[in-house]
């Protein structure tokens, strides 16, 4: 008996929840659909350009494809080339493993200015999402970044490095174009220093930033008495003063955002000090909010589809046969590591049902001659290796590839390269 696999996602959750499966069902047949020409998701479009090692972890995912049976279906898009209910016809089990796309807006006035983006979206635009080509933000010299998270601080360091100091990323030359022209970037969070979720490393890494004077305001509490909380402040404490030139960057805590201020696009933001009521005004030509990640217009359409409330965290299995994962099931937390461990999980839920299958569904059969049919021509993970190489051996001096930036650059790419 085979049982027969579809995951809707490639990105970290996906693809360990694709390891997992794999060792509960070393004889199972497991396809991983990707509307995207390119696997990896949040790897390829949401680690920081910056962050390779990080992004390395795909390398580990080759594996399910190259020596593990995994099948990729690349450029597959649900609702777009092939309905959900119809994959449910054609496997014993489909898992949603779509992540979370839109970004938390501040509910404030003036947040919806032109001038004020996410994190997320920024992030896609600086990793060229196929999703964001053609969309340039006009950055000005003053940037704010509300949060107290690492998404904050990989938007505040890839805001504030040098040309030189972005060798080894794969930044695209044309974006860092674009955040040369910032020269000061504020880092505010509502809580208290010792309170915020950065971790210690990525503190430490704003040392290195030479070209970059950093400031960093008094500690004006009592002492934190957990470890963690004075491993951060005391790393926080020591980027005060550090670096140089004629970029700065400033860390503000305790301010809570009241207001975005401006006419034809943001010029300020008001906060209010949470301690003292104090009201202050902090000049900006770019907001960036870094506040957490909700479902995008994708991932509520799939919500809505499965009949799926909005903003709540799911069971691992939605109905028979229907299974979540990632943050589409638990919502925006978790690092890559927790992933792992959550996909342990998932797919312990679907366990006794995929021991019961009869293994009389066509799986990949069938999605290849519906496919067909309907004359979608899907990307293999051979055509990806043929993108990934194409990337590389594109790389401008500093870089370690060049992505395609969208998705007809991307499928002209292993189209070309699969008839040389």
């Amino acid at each position: 008996m085979t049982q027969r696999i579809a995951i809707i996602g490639s990105g970290p959750s996906g693809c360990f929840l694709a390891q997992a499966l794999r060792r509960d069902w070393p004889q199972a047949e497991i396809d991983i659909i990707e509307r995207l020409p390119v696997p990896y998701g949040l790897l390829r479009h949401g680690v920081a350009a910056d962050h390779q090692g990080t992004k390395a972890v795909s390398r580990q995912f080759d594996r399910l494809f190259e020596r593990e049976g995994v099948r990729f279906w690349g450029d597959v898009g649900i609702g777009r080339d092939v309905t959900l209910e119809a994959l449910r016809g054609l496997y014993d089990a489909v898992f949603l493993a779509l992540g979370l796309s839109g970004d938390r807006r501040l509910g404030i006035s003036g947040d919806d200015l032109p001038g004020v983006h996410g994190s997320g979206w920024v992030t896609r635009w600086l990793n060229s999402h196929p999703d964001e080509a053609g969309r340039v933000p006009a950055l000005g010299a003053r940037v704010v970044v509300i949060g107290n998270g690492n998404v904050a601080l990989d938007l505040a360091r890839m805001l504030s490095k040098d040309e030189a100091e972005l060798a080894g990323s794969d930044l695209d030359p044309d974006h860092a174009a674009v955040l040369s022209a910032v020269r000061e970037v504020t880092v505010v969070g509502r809580g208290a220093p010792e309170a915020a979720r950065f971790d210690v490393a990525m503190i430490k890494e704003f040392g290195r930033l030479a070209g970059t004077r950093i400031s960093v305001p008094p500690a004006d509490g009592p002492a934190p008495e957990d470890a963690p909380s004075a491993a951060r402040l005391a790393a926080l404490r020591a980027l005060d003063g550090a670096g140089g030139g004629d970029r700065r960057l400033g860390f503000r805590f305790n301010l809570v955002p009241e207001a975005v201020l401006g006419t034809e696009r943001v010029e300020a933001v008001r906060f209010r000090d949470r301690r003292s009521g104090a009201v202050e005004e902090i000049p900006a030509d770019t907001v960036l909010t870094a506040i957490g990640f909700e479902p995008g217009p994708a991932e509520a359409l799939h919500r809505a589809a499965c009949g799926l409330p909005p903003g709540v965290a799911l069971p691992p299995e939605l109905s028979p046969g229907l299974y979540a994962a990632g943050w589409f099931r638990r919502g925006p937390r978790g690092t890559i590591p927790e992933a792992r461990a959550e996909a342990r999980l998932v797919a312990d839920a679907a366990r006794a049902a995929l021991a019961t299958a009869t293994g009389a569904k066509p799986g990949r059969e069938g999605l290849a001659a519906l496919l067909r049919e309907w004359g979608v021509e899907p990307v293999g993970f051979a055509d990806w290796l043929r993108i990934r190489a194409a990337e590389e051996a594109a790389a401008s001096a500093g870089r370690v590839r060049r992505k395609g930036a969208t998705r007809d650059a991307l499928l002209a790419l292993c189209r070309e390269l699969a008839e040389a």
